[in-house]
């Protein structure tokens, strides 16, 4: 699953070379979120500041969906027997149907429910710690516990059927509060803005100076700088998350462990797959996709986008001989500029 502190696109300020004689009437707001950053830059010619209540905004979608806030619907969830009242909880609804949804299209490779999983390999809301000596039958264990298309929500209730499962919406939340504050913004009559939490993007009409938005991808390195630039997209009222195994790892005598796990097998996936960058309508749908690309790796990935034509991608791999290439569906091709 996606680390709630892992960063892998960047805004980059292209501005056009004519610039505006009047004062500009875009506005910038930052903060911190979800465990990582937060930038919002839109466009009003009145001048309003909506940080309190984007800020607000984002305390009541934590309170539903963060597995660190030990009070959050999610968490009571977790810590429930067999389950909890959901329907008068808009955020954790919306994020489970969502999973839901992509869960079924990607026959599985979208799993919030591996949550014991995640906590076993370290990367979870418990303690951050390497795993020195896997146990293959605590593995086996723990993955029976991940039943996620065996929930049942009935009259308001979302129920477990295993003792001991555990949801994590951490692979598509960031997407989904940005898709949420997106319309929050689309409300108070705001048309060109661009949304981001770290790195997860909703873009609407324009940038400063530019007819569209332009957005630059990481080079999928290890030792690469936040600021080192794979590629530069140019979008329009599109969203695009990114998803990778470059900077979310450990290492245990030689042996790499990354983040993402594989619900199959319940071992952190290995894959030529470096990155994924998912293009949608809607920011959480393209954040829970990317992870599933990176759990089902390229070659599934490459022959299951095509069958959603409202999704556009750009996958950077590894090949055999150890170089960075890229496969792009077509119309991501012609948004991407080396």
């Amino acid at each position: 699953m996606k680390n709630l502190i892992y960063l892998m696109l960047s805004l980059i300020g292209l501005a056009s070379c004519n610039s505006r004689p009047q004062k500009s009437t875009y506005l910038e707001l930052s903060g911190r979120t979800m465990g990582t950053s937060y930038s919002i830059n839109y466009r009003d010619s009145l001048g309003r500041n909506f940080g309190p209540a984007i800020d607000s905004l984002l305390g009541e979608i934590n309170a539903e969906v963060s597995t660190y806030i030990p009070s959050s619907t999610i968490s009571q969830w977790n810590q429930s027997e067999e389950g909890i009242k959901v329907d008068d909880r808009p955020h954790f609804l919306r994020n489970y149907q969502l999973a839901k949804q992509v869960f079924g299209e990607t026959a599985g490779w979208l799993d919030p429910s591996l949550m014991p999983l995640v906590n076993y390999w370290g990367f979870g809301y418990t303690e951050k710690r390497p795993v020195l000596a896997v146990d293959s039958q605590k593995v086996d264990s723990l993955r029976a516990l991940c039943a996620f298309g065996q929930l049942k929500l009935e009259k308001g209730y979302l129920y477990k059927t295993e003792a001991g499962s555990e949801l994590d919406f951490s692979a598509l939340a960031k997407g989904d509060a940005v898709d949420e504050l997106g319309r929050y913004l689309e409300a108070q009559g705001i048309r060109d803005y661009m949304v981001e939490i770290g790195g997860e993007l909703r873009l609407r009409g324009h940038q400063e100076g530019a007819e569209g938005w332009y957005i630059g991808i990481n080079l999928p390195k290890t030792d690469a700088g936040l600021r080192e630039i794979q590629n530069i997209v140019e979008l329009k009222n599109y969203s695009l998350a990114t998803s990778g195994n470059y900077r979310n790892f450990y290492e245990v005598e030689g042996q790499k462990y990354a983040h993402t796990i594989n619900p199959k097998t319940g071992y952190p996936e290995k894959s030529q797959l470096l990155s994924a960058s998912i293009f949608a309508p809607n920011c959480g749908r393209a954040d829970a996709w990317a992870t599933a690309c990176m759990a089902m790796g390229l070659e599934r990935a490459q022959q299951l986008l095509p069958n959603y034509k409202e999704l556009e991608a750009h996958l950077i791999y590894v090949d055999s001989l150890g170089q960075i290439q890229t496969w792009s569906t077509p119309k991501a091709k012609t948004w991407i500029k080396q």
